[in-house]
């Protein structure tokens, strides 16, 4: 995670700095608040992963030294195939068309779908325990 950290306390440094040469060019407010919530935004980002990097174990990738097979083993279990993804994506734009055109039935209807894709994607390999 050490990786990652540095990456966004690059980009926090780039958005501060960017906001400053702008506040002083533009002199345009929205611009400016804009640029400076994404610094704050990434300096949260940024210190959430530098404070978990603490607790977890080096990785091959924190590691400049390490080589490509130093990664190598079991990364975790993917899907083989699933349809709920298809479902949440189209379940997630029928929200966005019921905002979009302000269609309150259309939210409400949409959104339990939503709710129940995203519990089906969730849950899609969750298997009881078996009872003795």
């Amino acid at each position: 995670m050490k990786v990652e950290s540095r990456i966004f306390e690059i980009c926090t440094a780039f958005f501060f700095l960017a906001a400053i040469v702008y506040s002083v060019l533009a002199k345009e407010p929205v611009g400016m608040a804009a640029l400076f919530l994404t610094g704050g935004l990434s300096l949260i980002v940024g210190t959430y992963f530098r404070f978990v990097s603490r607790r977890l174990e080096s990785r091959p990738e924190d590691n400049p030294d390490a080589e490509v097979s130093d990664g190598a083993g079991e990364i975790g279990f993917f899907s083989p195939g699933s349809y709920w993804p298809i479902a949440v994506a189209a379940s997630a734009a029928l929200v966005g068309l019921g905002l979009a055109f302000w269609y309150i039935w259309l939210i409400v209807i949409a959104g339990v779908i939503l709710l129940i894709t995203v519990g089906g994607l969730v849950f899609e390999y969750h298997i009881r325990p078996a009872d003795h």
